[in-house]
């Protein structure tokens, strides 16, 4: 067991960043989940999300559940849900929103410019069944082009059991499928390779026991891991894409901060990430660990950036706390 939750329970009503609280308008569903497509999944089994309330403008709650255990997002740590679990719910409760709250049509591609995640360790605690959350969302800085919503930020909060666990927030952006394919140029609808070209490092160096979940090689430099993916894992390459998920690359980020903490169950409590431009599959990313430090007792703040054809295409930092 890793600890108990210590924040007052929220009833009834929920500040959600405004200065009025607003009353919820009807129990939250967590009876089935919401359509796969909706969250740009292909598989059921990947949907979190499953009911959506709007409580007034650009303010909403969103109910998901967390599986007793999942096949990739942990629990890596002993008694723990992944804290990317918190992260993959954040990311769907965002596509919910766009879709169904404004409108944007399926088929549009959406970008990410950056995300921030923080989680309560208490708050990921395994009870041996599934556990339902409550997300409330706060849309910002709404970016429009005539009546159409093709940006801006959403605030979370994450709640279990009336406690606020967790907190997100993402930029993003969303286009057509005519703009994306003008954007991607001729890396629109790339496929990646099929073969890895470094071995990976040993699964439970990283709190794994798949090598297939494992994302990083070691390098001939030190504190430079090589970023290694399979095309047919079924959680980080669930649906086809032409380029290397924001998913994926957080994920490899915190298997090369395990690597340099030395600690394969430190959970990442805090993460901040800025994603600068597409990883392509057709080159090698590599990732740099920039710098190590002390935050705070038990939690090291590791930064780590992505570089591919000599420019960084994403940095950003992981808060690593030692259970």
């Amino acid at each position: 067991m890793v600890g108990t939750l210590l924040q007052e329970p929220v009833h009834g009503t929920y500040e959600l960043g405004s200065a009025e609280p607003i009353t919820a308008p009807r129990p939250l569903d967590f009876q089935q989940t919401i359509p796969r497509a909706v969250v740009h999944r292909a598989a059921v089994s990947e949907v979190f999300v499953t009911d959506m309330n709007t409580l007034g403008p650009d303010r909403f709650e969103i109910a998901a559940q967390w599986p007793r255990r999942h096949s990739f997002f942990g629990p890596g740590a002993p008694h723990t849900h992944d804290p990317m679990l918190h992260a993959e719910t954040c990311r769907q409760a965002g596509l919910l929103i766009a879709h169904r709250a404004y409108g944007v049509p399926l088929g549009h591609g959406f970008l990410s410019d950056r995300k921030q995640c923080t989680v309560d360790v208490a708050g990921l605690v395994t009870v041996g069944k599934p556990v339902d959350v409550v997300l409330r969302i706060a849309a910002h800085d709404l970016i429009r082009r005539g009546r159409n919503v093709v940006g801006g930020r959403m605030e979370f909060e994450c709640f279990r059991d009336g406690h606020r666990v967790g907190a997100a927030s993402e930029s993003w952006r969303c286009m057509s499928p005519a703009v994306y394919r003008r954007l991607r140029g001729e890396h629109h609808g790339a496929t990646p390779r099929r073969a890895r070209t470094r071995a990976t490092v040993y699964p439970a160096l990283v709190g794994r026991a798949l090598g297939r979940d494992v994302l990083v090689a070691a390098t001939e430099t030190y504190g430079v891991w090589s970023l290694q993916i399979d095309p047919d894992h079924e959680v980080m390459f669930d649906h086809p894409v032409d380029h290397v998920p924001g998913m994926v690359l957080t994920e490899a980020a915190r298997q090369a901060a395990l690597l340099t903490v030395r600690d394969p169950y430190a959970l990442p409590v805090r993460t901040d990430f800025e994603y600068r431009s597409y990883v392509e599959f057709d080159s090698e990313c590599l990732l740099r660990v920039e710098g190590v430090c002390d935050v705070e007792d038990g939690v090291r703040e590791v930064r780590v950036s992505f570089r591919q054809g000599g420019a960084v295409v994403a940095a950003g930092t992981l808060a690593m706390r030692s259970l």
